[in-house]
């Protein structure tokens, strides 16, 4: 783990803080933030200059270094000032802990150039997403330069800390997937919630393998057979709300997946150690809560095990039953997310009379796709929920685009021998046909919605606060906006 663990308040001028590196902003109109404004007067405009000369322009993403009195002032360009949203500030706080690390500098300070809360918060977000580095196992660089530490002048707003607490929650979440599936496995993803657990005052539940077979998850037990590796189902409970109805998360938690009989090609199988950022999704909400500790009530699940070729590994042909009793047929093996995701989904209608039920999972290389790194693919059973879902993601800069689950597509997935089978008309609508798999899991009357993450949890285009051949911890941050924490 290699990000700002602390980042602290402070109303000190910039000529008193001791910070190595010192970033404050101007706007496209080349007018300045206070701060900015105050460096600028005290040293003959040098600021100014720079902006007569065509050096600084204040565009979005810009970013100047300066030397003044003995300090490294870094100008961060802002765009236009009547568009300063918190996007906008996430991404120019990143930048400002990105430059740090490559000067060696181990603490900076960085004005708040706002007091709306959502740009306070997501300051702070940037400003631990963008120090985030992933160096476990480069032993080359067991002395690489880490970003310890930073301060945020102009404010004592709780939403600094708020968002410092949200980005150590999604940088838990990258490091869970950016892990190799020999160090991120079941167990370890139970080891984590444990932790989670008592960190949080939380309620920790564990089946394992005979146990969850014994209880009739058909679809976990079978995805499992391939794999020695003791497959776990995970279940969080946070109850600190109340008599309110529990928010359900479940995430798939497949440590890898090698594709099962239904074999994957080889090349970029590595990348298959991903699989399982659906759970790093529910494990980083529940950090998060355990953090701040909010009144709410949250259930997260996690189904989890490894998808090998072994012996006795299920194969396509094969019928099983999930834990609300329907019957599956398996056509092809490498779409077993969805399988484990039934016994999960089935589960949690059961057992919870929730508010909603959230999925998250990377589920179909067909949503890369639809949509690339760029956006999540949601699809849903109440309008309501879905609309609290793009609310939540234009807040968060985290993209999603609403799939349709009409019945021409839930059609696809009838069996001739069984309930339903697991995969539809190849190469047609391969997204949405699995969620609509997913969607015969759900009790009815129960809002759903399922998020494919596929093209979202690694892999996008690197920038300031997502590192480049990176787990991303997407969806941590919408969730929490959902959820109102």
């Amino acid at each position: 783990m290699a990000h700002i663990t602390k980042v602290d308040v402070s109303n000190e001028s910039w000529n008193e803080t001791n910070a190595g590196l010192i970033a404050v902003g101007v706007f496209q109109d080349k007018s300045f933030t206070t701060m900015a404004s105050n460096i600028n007067d005290s040293n003959d405009g040098v600021l100014s200059k720079a902006i007569e000369m065509g050096d600084v322009k204040g565009k979005n993403g810009e970013s100047n270094l300066f030397y003044i009195d003995g300090k490294r002032i870094q100008l961060l360009g802002l765009g236009k000032k009547e568009e300063l949203n918190p996007d906008t500030m996430r991404l120019a706080a990143g930048r400002a802990s990105r430059l740090a690390i490559d000067k060696k500098i181990d603490h900076i300070a960085i004005e708040c150039p706002s007091n709306e809360n959502e740009i306070c918060q997501a300051l702070a977000e940037g400003l631990v997403l963008g120090s985030y580095q992933f160096l476990d196992y480069k032993t080359k660089e067991k002395n690489a330069f880490e970003l310890k530490s930073a301060t945020v002048l102009g404010s004592d707003k709780n939403e600094i800390l708020k968002g410092a607490m949200i980005g150590n929650a999604v940088c838990f979440a990258r490091d869970l997937g950016n892990h190799p599936g020999n160090v991120t496995t079941p167990s370890k993803l139970a080891a984590s919630a444990k932790d989670i657990a008592d960190e949080g005052g939380m309620d920790l539940t564990v089946f394992e393998r005979e146990e969850f077979t014994e209880m009739g998850m058909g679809g976990l037990a079978g995805v499992a057979q391939g794999t020695d590796e003791p497959p776990k189902f995970i279940i969080l409970e946070y109850m600190k709300g109340g008599d309110k109805k529990p928010k359900v998360l479940v995430g798939k938690g497949l440590t890898f997946d090698s594709g099962g009989i239904s074999i994957k090609p080889a090349g970029r199988m590595d990348e298959m150690k991903y699989d399982m950022c659906g759970s790093a999704v529910v494990l980083g909400v529940f950090k998060a809560l355990a953090l701040l500790k909010p009144e709410l009530n949250v259930v997260g699940i996690i189904p989890s095990t490894e998808n090998l070729n072994g012996a006795k590994a299920y194969k396509p042909g094969d019928i099983l039953k999930a834990y609300n009793g329907k019957t599956i047929e398996v056509l092809n093996t490498d779409a077993e997310g969805r399988l484990i995701l039934a016994d999960g989904l089935s589960y949690a209608s059961k057992h919870y009379d929730p508010e909603y039920i959230l999925d998250f999972a990377t589920l179909t290389g067909a949503m890369v796709v639809t949509l690339g790194h760029i956006a999540t693919g949601v699809m849903g059973t109440d309008d309501n929920l879905i609309d609290k879902v793009l609310k939540a993601s234009k807040a968060t800069g985290e993209k999603v685009w609403e799939l349709p689950l009409w019945e021409e597509f839930c059609k696809q997935i009838q069996s001739s021998i069984a309930d339903v089978k697991n995969q539809g008309s190849p190469p047609q609508a391969g997204t949405i046909v699995a969620g609509a798999f997913l969607k015969e899991f759900v009790k009815k009357g129960i809002p759903w919605a399922h998020f494919d993450i596929a093209g979202t949890a690694w892999g996008g285009k690197p920038s300031s606060v997502d590192p480049k051949g990176s787990a991303t911890g997407w969806g941590v941050r919408l969730v929490l906006d959902m959820m109102d924490v």
